[in-house]
């Protein structure tokens, strides 16, 4: 994984998921650059954003601005929209992943816990739906690894345009946080 300093800046009246496109060319077009005494390199570049009315929430400048985004979250639906570019010297590609993700009702105190366990650093929208936060979310329509931040089945196909996999189709129960689903 490269370190990249990619500016994560909305433009005025850009659509939030064009914004979410183009933040995954930037970041993957940076990448390419960056190893580019290779020929033969894919480079994927993601983001992920949540965004409710239309206000893309993105990572928390602090903890009173993480409780400030879950209070608005709590008891609403919001989308998460993870755009993947994949690019290499002569082509680009790009995939997204639309979620829906319902939160129940929060009061102070769960926002409190929660911002205590400092889960929310560095997160899209204050949360990390892999992690303590999973217990806030009432109903998932989408992809639960878009929420996380790489949507899998999206970005496998991405790959396999590219000439990588296939890869394995897993028909086991997947366990996640210690329960089966």
């Amino acid at each position: 994984m490269l370190d990249l300093d990619i500016p994560e800046h909305r433009q005025p009246g850009e659509p939030a998921e064009e914004y979410v496109r183009r933040v995954a060319r930037e970041k993957a077009g940076a990448g390419l650059l960056k190893v580019v005494a290779n020929p033969s390199a894919v480079v994927l570049g993601s983001d992920t954003e949540v965004v409710l009315d239309d206000e893309v929430f993105g990572k928390p400048r602090d903890a009173d601005d993480a409780a400030s985004m879950l209070r608005r979250l709590a008891g609403r639906t919001h989308l998460v929209i993870s755009a993947v570019s994949a690019v290499s010297a002569g082509r680009e590609a790009q995939t997204v992943s639309l979620s829906e993700v319902s939160f129940v009702p929060l009061d102070d105190s769960h926002i409190a816990a929660y911002i205590a366990s400092g889960e929310w650093q560095g997160k899209a929208g204050a949360y990390g739906i892999q992690g303590a936060a999973e217990v806030f979310v009432e109903r998932l329509s989408g992809s639960f690894s878009g929420v996380m931040g790489l949507p899998l089945h999206e970005t496998a196909k991405l790959l396999e345009g590219f000439g990588y996999g296939p890869f394995p189709v897993v028909r086991d129960p997947v366990v996640r946080a210690g329960v089966a689903s």
